[in-house]
């Protein structure tokens, strides 16, 4: 995590607090139609688990996070791979949504190593 410029340090974390304000959002219109949220509130508890990680390794942040919430987050967020890369591939090449999946996508394994990192200390 030493070798991570701050450039892309920097667009990580942004990536990331997009992702959780955007879940939030979910969240918030799937609970006034009275739909099931379970789902949306895993994915934003991982996300904002993965924001607090990389926080916690950049900025030296501490975060409230027990090993098993580290764990499931991992978890969760290595399952949103799949339907991001396939958004991915059928996104135009030089499309600003290219470059905010192309952003996601790096966000996610930096919080993913920094989780496993944490992890293995």
């Amino acid at each position: 995590m030493e070798n991570v410029t701050n450039v892309v340090k920097l667009e990580s974390i942004k990536s990331l607090q997009s992702t959780v304000r955007k879940l939030e959002k979910a969240l918030s219109g799937m609970t006034q139609k009275g739909a099931n949220t379970i789902l949306v509130k895993k994915r934003l508890k991982a996300a904002s688990i993965g924001l607090a990680m990389l926080e916690n390794v950049w900025d030296q942040k501490q975060h409230p996070y027990t090993q098993e919430d580290l764990t499931e987050a991992r978890n969760i967020l290595n399952g949103l791979f799949p339907s991001i890369k396939n958004s991915y591939v059928k996104s135009k090449p030089g499309s600003p949504q290219r470059t905010l999946l192309e952003r996601r996508i790096q966000a996610l394994e930096l919080a993913i190593r920094a989780i496993d990192d944490r992890s293995n200390k």
